[in-house]
């Protein structure tokens, strides 16, 4: 079976596009990005939803950009500068990404210019994740790429700076989303069966693998939205199972509707990601149903309360709409912002929950 390898950029526009498909902030001072379905320019990094490659143009300056019409994001505020950290921390960025193994904390920091607990909370507060953090991220980027080019297992765990297999094997579903050995293949093998109904909200798609619930998603057009799934998930085997699906989205139908009554659907899910965004996520589904937090409160709530962006990130990352109820935070002056689905869906959850 021959697998599909994707093309290295070719161009500066390739390699605008690959930093913001990566989220990557630290090229978030590098590129600017209009889409023009909605008008506004973001850098890389932004936790909104990503746009489709056509409906996107890249600028050099943000001048640019006002001049032909866009607005500045105000989710990744690309007019705003750096803080004074900025270019200690993108040193000491560079110099994990260069480095075989990962510099230890006291390291990092005296490359930063900062004592080792002052460095810990700069790095935190500018990138939103520990240095740990970000360097096993450095490592989970290495290990993938060796994987995609064709390397064993083994090699890529080694070769990606782990001292030994067991560190890797540890958390890798819960970082990769899947076994390392389906990572190789590009998610070959993932079974998700998928089906869309209509809903006072328009159109919602529930898709679940063997292990629960892992997408719920909300639209207009069900071709459309089943044709983005697919994409999203294009090395997966979707089938289409509106017959054996229909208890489960009956129950997030319900969950739409009347949630009063349907909130305590119990419903596995199969949700993927970091151990902060499974954090973020599972203290949303801690929200009582009624009430709103900010961001803020809910990153003070989980014991960070300078990573209210970083906590906004992970509520974009949530794909998984109504179960984890990311539409009960709002922004720090109760303005409904950072859903993806639109405020007037946002806004019609809330009032059905009884929120005020």
């Amino acid at each position: 079976m021959l697998a599909l390898v994707k093309p290295e950029p070719t161009s500066l526009e390739d390699e605008a596009w690959a930093a913001f498909q990566a989220r990557d902030r630290r090229l978030r001072d590098r590129y600017l990005m209009g889409v023009k379905t909605t008008g506004i320019y973001c850098r890389p990094g932004c936790p909104a939803r990503m746009p489709n490659r056509g409906n996107v143009k890249f600028f050099a300056s943000a001048e640019e950009a006002r001049a032909e019409g866009y607005r500045a994001c105000r989710r990744c505020k690309p007019d705003e500068t750096g803080s004074i950290y900025k270019d200690a921390i993108a040193r000491v960025c560079q110099a994990i990404d260069a480095a075989e193994e990962s510099p230890r904390l006291e390291e990092m920091a005296r490359i930063a210019g900062l004592s080792a607990y002052h460095f810990h909370r700069v790095f935190k507060a500018e990138t939103g994740v520990t240095p740990a953090a970000y360097a096993a991220a450095v490592k989970d980027r290495r290990a993938k790429a060796a994987l995609a080019g064709g390397a064993s297992v083994t090699e890529a765990v080694y070769d990606a700076g782990y001292g030994a297999s067991s560190r890797f094997y540890a958390k890798s579903r819960q970082r990769f989303g899947m076994a390392p050995a389906r990572w190789k293949d590009r998610g070959a093998g993932e079974h998700i069966r998928v089906a869309v109904a209509p809903c006072s909200l328009g159109q919602v798609l529930v898709a679940t693998t063997d292990r629960g619930v892992c997408a719920v998603e909300l639209g207009e057009d069900r071709g459309r939205m089943l044709d983005w799934f697919r994409e999203r998930f294009s090395a997966a085997e979707i089938e289409v199972d509106e017959t054996g699906l229909q208890g489960a989205v009956a129950a997030v139908v319900a969950m739409i509707e009347h949630p009063a009554e349907a909130a305590a659907a119990d419903l596995p899910l199969d949700v993927r990601g970091t151990a902060f965004q499974q954090r973020v996520w599972d203290a949303l589904r801690r929200i009582p149903r009624g009430e709103v937090w900010t961001y803020g409160q809910l990153a003070e709530h989980l014991g960070y309360p300078r990573a209210a962006r970083a906590v906004g990130a992970a509520c974009g990352q949530n794909r998984v709409a109504v179960i984890i109820p990311c539409h009960r935070v709002v922004g720090s002056n109760g303005s409904l912002t950072g859903f993806a689905y639109g405020v007037e869906r946002k806004e019609a959850l809330l009032k059905r929950e009884g929120a005020r």
